[in-house]
């Protein structure tokens, strides 16, 4: 049976302090919502005292969300253990997360102090916050840099004076993946009351290592890890949950499971990505748009035949409905057949040859190749022009005052159809007044907007993407009116349906 490692959920906290990042209540509850269905332990839901809205929202988060051990994060300081406490009143399992800096920067240059007195602080600290609740973390700020022997006696003392968890946190990304992991290891032999607490790792990016530190926390014997959905956080950022709970996952070997519904990954990587207006760069692990896309021949031939020759991850086991196959003037035959084959062509050889050499030509002059260009090259292209649904009127109020409300009228086969609907936006709106006029179900399941040209008359491309029956569907069109070319795409696809 695997042994249990705690996934503490620093989104809220450390992530949300990504400058403009900050998020109201309302969608910190949206969040922490979605962190309770992914299967996270413990929510670090703020820091209280920092402003009247982060108190505000660690209490709202407590009302409403129940199995998470909820945690406010304070200094060393009385005033700041009180807020927290105070913030933590609805929670129904709640934590107070308290530290002190330990290494000689903090100590000297920071707090301008001395060893003896930081130790003294940290224990009056933890024995504070314990008047208020049972579960007591404590962090020792910029352990990575802090020498062993010296955080072997804070750590010692803080589980003396109450602590239940002690986080050792990796705060400017120093640690070599081996020192951390040694470091963690001489806590484990080193101090004598070890065994009363967890050890817990927090560590950030700035060397690229956050991931592969954690992990080497882990292996050595630390049994949380503090992490952010997509690795958001300070500079570089922080551990990324995804990384680690498909890590201990894929290795099995290791005995270790986090518990996370790892096929909720994918969606809270996107709820977080848009409340926070932070894009995941596309070869990002896990949850990054290429991470499970091939375009060399080789790779797509072989994922083709078998998945797991170049995926050690099931798209699935994320949330991620399968594997994407993009063309382009690397891939090869099995790719083109692949793709062919879901619009519905089923070339023979020789005419797959064919038109392979002019898909070889098309692909050296474009970086990738659309469904329409596959059309196109095997003569069957649907001319837009002979569409079943074309757009013929689109009447759009928005405003700061107003809802959002879109009026369609679509010209189907020379008869004329007209639909109103409201939503969250503008292309919202549009898009369910569509939804409204054509009988066909679809789920939407990708937009993108790209600019072409710049200044105020730019010219838009937009792409989406729909799902119907498990096959998918794509559209494309360009305008000066954004709106106007949303609608259009979202036609464009519909009409490949039909």
């Amino acid at each position: 049976m695997s042994e249990k490692v705690y996934v503490f959920d620093t989104t809220l906290r450390d992530g949300e302090q990504v400058p403009g990042c900050q998020l109201n209540t309302v969608e910190k509850i949206e969040v922490a919502k979605a962190l309770e269905v992914l299967g996270v332990d413990i929510i670090e839901a703020g820091f209280p005292i920092s402003s009247p809205g982060d108190f505000n929202s660690v209490v709202e988060i407590s009302k409403v969300v129940t199995e998470p051990t909820i945690c406010a994060l304070t200094r060393a300081v009385e005033k700041d253990i009180d807020v927290a406490a105070e913030s933590l009143k609805y929670a129904r399992n709640k934590r107070i997360h308290t530290g002190i800096g330990t290494s000689y920067y903090h100590i000297h240059l920071k707090l301008k102090s001395n060893p003896e007195e930081i130790i003294e602080r940290a224990i009056a600290a933890v024995k504070y916050a314990k008047k208020y609740v049972d579960d007591v973390e404590f962090y020792a700020e910029d352990a990575g840099r802090t020498e062993n022997e010296y955080l072997a006696r804070v750590i010692e003392a803080v589980i003396k004076a109450g602590a239940t968890v002690l986080n050792i946190p990796d705060t400017t990304g120093y640690c070599l993946p081996q020192e951390f992991g040694e470091k963690i290891k001489f806590l484990k032999e080193n101090v004598k009351n070890i065994d009363k607490a967890i050890i817990s790792t927090h560590c950030h990016n700035d060397l690229g290592m956050a991931t592969a530190n954690t992990i080497s926390g882990v292996i050595n014997g630390a049994r949380q890890v503090e992490v952010t959905i997509n690795g958001i956080g300070e500079r570089a950022g922080n551990t990324s949950l995804e990384e680690v709970a498909m890590i201990l996952k894929s290795r099995k070997h290791l005995g270790l499971d986090t518990g996370i519904n790892t096929k909720n990954i994918f969606s809270t990587s996107k709820l977080i990505s848009g409340l926070m207006n932070m894009p995941v760069q596309p070869n990002k692990a896990i949850v990054g748009r290429n991470a499970f896309a091939h375009s060399s021949g080789i790779h797509q031939d072989g994922v083709l035949k078998n998945r797991e020759n170049y995926e050690i991850i099931d798209p699935a086991d994320v949330g991620i409905s399968e594997s994407s196959i993009d063309l382009t003037a690397r891939s090869g035959r099995a790719a083109l057949k692949h793709r062919l084959s879901r619009l519905g062509y089923d070339l023979k050889k020789q005419e797959l040859d064919a038109v392979y050499e002019k898909f070889l030509l098309l692909a050296d002059k474009k970086k990738d190749i659309k469904d329409e260009d596959l059309q196109v090259l095997i003569g069957k292209e649907e001319n837009k022009v002979n569409q079943a649904m074309k757009l013929e009127k689109l009447q759009v109020l928005c405003g700061k005052s107003a809802i959002p409300t879109a009026t369609v009228t679509l010209n189907f086969n020379e008869e004329l159809f007209t639909e109103t609907a409201s939503g969250n936006g503008p292309v919202d709106a549009a898009f369910n007044a569509i939804k409204k006029l054509v009988h066909t179900r679809f789920k939407l399941e990708e937009f993108l907007v790209q600019a072409i040209t710049r200044g105020s008359n730019d010219l838009g491309k937009v792409h989406v993407q729909i799902e119907n029956k498990g096959r998918y569907y794509y559209g494309f069109a360009g305008n000066t009116d954004i709106i106007t070319a949303s609608v259009e795409a979202l036609l464009d696809a519909v009409n490949k349906i039909v």
